[in-house]
């Protein structure tokens, strides 16, 4: 069975994540305040601090990092995919408990699923 094609596929969603992730990290380092008032649903989750913001974005530049390089260096790759999926499964189930208890509003399983949820579980799943 040719599991090139499975592979390709594999690496281009990686390379998109990789992009995001930076972009995101990019985001919040440079101008914390915009970030904060034009993502979507970000604001429901308490008051703005930018110093908080940046640690975040400290974190997605890790993340993103580690993505570039999982993919070009193969050797290291599950390693380094499983660390960055931690990071987004801890962070999807902060928000499944903080949406399940009440401290933002049910939207927010909506809202949060294209950019919390999927890339969580994606991320996971690549593991598998």
């Amino acid at each position: 069975m040719n599991t090139q094609p499975r592979q390709t596929w594999a690496l281009i969603v990686m390379g998109i994540f990789a992009a995001g992730t930076l972009a995101n990290a990019t985001w919040m380092l440079a101008a914390p305040l915009e970030w904060y008032e034009t993502v979507p649903g970000v604001t429901d989750f308490g008051p703005y601090n930018a110093h908080f913001v940046r640690d975040i974005g400290c974190i997605y530049l890790t993340a993103g990092l580690a993505l570039v390089w999982a993919l070009f260096a193969g050797r290291y790759r599950w390693p380094l995919v499983a660390v960055v999926a931690v990071f987004h499964a801890a962070h999807a189930l902060l928000h499944v408990f903080d949406t399940a208890q009440g401290h933002v509003s049910a939207h927010h399983w909506w809202l949060d699923l294209p950019t919390i949820y999927l890339p969580a579980l994606l991320l996971v799943l690549r593991q598998s």
